[in-house]
């Protein structure tokens, strides 16, 4: 599904506001194949940029103001760059603010900047709006700056900004890969290392993501949870090596040798983060050797494991990902995203994917009353300047 705006609308809209014509910059949305709650624990993901995207306009002023303008989000914001709040003010421009905090602490010589913002990555889905709006911000402030750094760089200081302004305690996938996405591909990263791997998505597949339209309010707070429990693992796992330094260093051989030496949550917390990382290694693997049967295995295991051992999954994603089972062209789905809601996603054959879309919407809704949204995408590029 490609941004609705064309970069010649956002031009116009932004030069009836401003009056003059600006630079354009675009970040895209994500989705996640396989590797959930891995990010945060130095293991490894495979997510794949979509077309849902945020673009940022910018032009410059003659004074030190960041004036900042959407058509989608409520509020226009005015900030003296000189005085610029030192954490987050609660509204949807403090993802922005952090980003040229962080520039700034960074050493960049930030000038004033009228900025417009458009933004199509569906809100509170798990498709990671978030991040988009970061690295646009970031890719259109340092225009005006002419500061530039590497794109994995960008995707570094855009999560620094999230988990420091913003207070977020994100890993770096989001960013990264709408950073460095690129069509028709997955990227197999290593969160410590970031090195990654483009992996293939064979042609004459869609990724059919199903937003379940809820979002439950205990999302925030059981993410810290989950991150302070694991945390709680890697202390456990330390006394026994002392070389662990984060659930990625842990081999399902150690797990399997002392889960039952761990107190019963933290063993199912563990025991989902350190398999999850076997698996997404694995599905990284039979998707490049086209094995789709076994990707599909993978993906339901990663789900029942997010459901039953990291508990971060709800009814509506559950009714979700039942009713894709047996359709026809569906290879694999799970939930996508940190959980409580949002979306699921679905590897499903290009042939059978609007059809697939009416039949698990159809029966999405006879179950839970709730009428969802579908959207066939494709693996799509990663940022940069819109001409």
């Amino acid at each position: 599904m490609p941004i609705t705006v064309t970069a010649r609308d956002l031009a116009a809209r932004f030069e009836k506001l401003f009056g003059e014509r600006p630079r354009i910059f675009r970040a895209p949305g994500r989705v996640n194949l396989i590797g959930e709650h891995t990010d945060y624990n130095d293991g490894f993901v495979m997510p794949a940029a979509v077309a849902f995207s945020t673009c940022v306009a910018i032009a410059g002023r003659s004074d030190r103001k960041l004036v900042i303008h959407s058509e989608e989000f409520p509020g226009n914001f005015e900030f003296d760059l000189d005085h610029l709040p030192a954490h987050r003010t609660g509204a949807w421009c403090d993802y922005l603010l952090g980003v040229a905090n962080v520039l700034m602490q960074r050493g960049l010589k930030l000038p004033g900047a009228n900025l417009l913002v458009h933004g199509e990555v569906p809100i509170g889905a798990g498709l990671s709006s978030s991040a988009a709006i970061e690295v646009a911000s970031a890719l259109a402030l340092m225009s005006r700056g002419n500061f530039q750094l590497p794109l994995a760089e960008v995707a570094k200081l855009c999560r620094q900004a999230e988990n420091t302004f913003v207070g977020a305690r994100v890993g770096i996938m989001d960013q990264f890969v709408s950073c460095m996405g690129k069509a028709g591909h997955a990227l197999l990263l290593d969160c410590r290392s970031l090195e990654f791997h483009l992996v293939p998505i064979p042609a004459g597949l869609r990724l059919v993501v199903c937003n379940t339209m809820v979002k439950h309010d205990l999302a925030t707070g059981a993410y810290n949870t989950r991150r302070e429990e694991c945390e709680q693992g890697v202390r456990c796992f330390a006394q026994w090596n002392p070389a662990i330094r984060a659930l990625r260093d842990v081999s399902v051989q150690m797990l399997d040798q002392h889960v039952h030496d761990l107190p019963a949550t933290i063993g199912k917390r563990c025991s989902h983060v350190v398999r999850e990382n076997q698996r997404t290694l694995d599905a990284a693997r039979a998707l490049t050797d086209g094995e789709l049967d076994r990707v599909g295995e993978l993906m339901r295991e990663s789900h029942h494991s997010l459901r039953d051992l990291y508990e971060v999954s709800c009814r509506e994603l559950d009714i979700m990902v039942e009713a894709a089972q047996g359709l026809s062209g569906f290879i694999g789905g799970r939930m996508t995203g940190g959980g409580f809601g949002g979306c699921t996603v679905n590897l499903v054959r290009e042939e059978n994917a609007e059809g697939f879309a009416k039949q698990i919407a159809d029966s999405y809704k006879r179950q839970t009353a709730i009428t969802p949204q579908v959207y066939l995408c494709t693996a799509e590029d990663g940022a940069g300047e819109l001409s």
